[in-house]
């Protein structure tokens, strides 16, 4: 994964030269002018540490996830040089543990050891406290966070057919324990605007996922490289 986000950046890197010629002619903007953001549109990918969570439940049930390395991309809207209005996916799949009681007489404690999926979809308003090319930011945002516990919930299912082309197949899927929630975050950061085409963010936010028996937190250290088009 580190190597497929890495070639992504040399690539934005490397086509930024022909994109700020092409955005100087369109707009006739001072390549000094690095700043120059607003009524533009921007994407860049997401790179993010996130930093694991914890959580203890009634009856002496308990959550421990890992910390883990993610990706993503966002796409946005500059409405102005200090508004943006974007949508951000960042993608997780941390180890975890976790202990459940099960209800019988007596109660008996279960632990399970697993990788989940973790899908965080956010609608984030950044303000930027300055016009200029280098300035800090504040962000918050509302969304949904998909997590998978790829944990099957019931038998295996299963099918065998013979394919014109690829012979006999037989493939085989379970069900497993899937939940969708609403989360929202907030955070700080900082945003370069290298050149009239490509910038960079470093951002601090925290996810705050809402669930039944009350909010998991997550802490995440993000780093993009973008386009501004």
């Amino acid at each position: 994964m580190l190597k497929r986000i890495t070639l992504i950046f040399l690539l934005i890197a490397g086509s930024t030269t022909a994109l700020a010629q092409y955005d100087n002619q369109k707009k006739d903007r001072d390549r000094s002018q690095f700043g120059a953001r607003d009524g533009r549109f921007e994407s860049s990918v997401v790179l993010g540490f996130q930093n694991g969570a914890d959580k203890d439940y009634d009856g002496g049930a308990q959550l421990d996830v890992d910390s883990e390395l993610g990706w993503g991309f966002t796409l946005g809207w500059n409405w102005t040089q200090k508004l943006n209005l974007s949508y951000r996916l960042m993608a997780t799949k941390p180890d975890y543990s976790a202990t459940f009681i099960v209800d019988e007489d007596p109660p008996e404690q279960q632990s399970i050891d697993h990788q989940m999926s973790k899908y965080s979809h956010q609608l984030n308003l950044t303000y930027n406290f300055r016009d200029a090319a280098f300035t800090p930011f504040v962000v918050a945002g509302i969304g949904v966070a998909s997590v998978d516990s790829n944990v099957p919930t019931g038998a295996v299912e299963g099918a065998c057919w013979w394919d014109p082309w690829w012979g006999y197949i037989c493939y085989s899927d379970w069900k497993t324990y899937t939940s969708t929630e609403l989360a929202y975050n907030l955070g700080v950061g900082f945003r370069w605007d290298i050149n009239t085409a490509l910038f960079t963010r470093g951002t601090y936010s925290v996810e705050y996922v809402d669930l039944d028996s009350g909010s998991l937190d997550f802490g995440t250290f993000i780093l993009e490289l973008g386009l501004m088009f």
